[in-house]
């Protein structure tokens, strides 16, 4: 008899690589809390660690990560001019900044430099892995303990009133948007809604159209604008 062979088990499935997060803060304790963070999750992998701005610049060229989260105080370089330099000599890096201050001033310059999100360290333990995950799928992230008080602030004081008007948004936009504003990536929103990924992309598209929105900081003033943001940080 033919000699026969039992069939090869399927391969398993491919498995994304993890996240490669720099993580840079001057205050070791802090570090240490912050990698501790990170490092529990395993979609996430430290490819390096500095306690200063310069360090942390030098290692963001070398290693390239996915994210690199900042400290806004460090010394040498802060975490803003650590952003901008990075916004120039290596865009593709997504920056997380971390800081102690609800200050107005600080989120504009540092959305206007390209940072990514921007996160009070008091929100860390539960807010820190999420906007590593949201950004790097392309997300803008803003703690929702300030984004409405200090989005919605500049939104209220514009003399046409609010961004949009929440009539030209059918409902399911309007749920894609608020989520999109909360910091969820499409694929969470996919979940949350029981709708594919696609078509998260194309409510989330028609509705930006339909409000002429060019970019996620308009989505968050629009959502401050309708109470959103300060409902869910109040």
């Amino acid at each position: 008899m033919p000699a026969t062979h039992a069939p090869h088990p399927a391969d398993p499935p491919m498995m994304p690589a993890p996240l490669r997060v720099l993580m840079a803060d001057d205050h070791p304790i802090v570090l240490a809390g912050m990698k501790a963070l990170v490092a529990a999750d395993p979609g996430l992998d430290i490819v390096g660690e500095a306690r200063d701005g310069r360090a942390a610049l030098q290692l963001a060229k070398d290693l390239r990560p996915d994210a690199a989260v900042l400290d806004i105080g460090m010394p040498g370089m802060n975490g803003l001019e650590v952003a901008l330099a990075l916004r120039t000599e290596a865009p593709e890096i997504r920056v997380i900044i971390l800081t102690v201050h609800e200050d107005r001033a600080y989120l504009r310059q540092l959305l206007e430099a390209g940072v990514s999100a921007y996160l009070l360290k008091r929100s860390a333990a539960e807010e820190l892995v999420r906007a590593i995950h949201a950004v790097a799928e392309g997300g803008l992230y803003l703690d929702p303990a300030i984004a409405g008080k200090v989005v919605g602030a500049a939104a209220r004081s514009t003399p046409h009133g609010p961004l949009g008007a929440p009539a030209e948004l059918s409902e399911r936009e309007t749920e894609v948007l608020q989520l999109l504003a909360e910091g969820h990536t499409s694929k969470e929103i996919s979940s949350r809604l029981s709708i594919s990924v696609k078509t998260v992309e194309t409510y989330k598209a028609r509705a930006m159209d339909k409000l002429g929105f060019k970019s996620r900081v308009d989505v968050v003033r629009y959502a401050a604008s309708r109470g959103w943001l300060r409902d869910r940080g109040a």
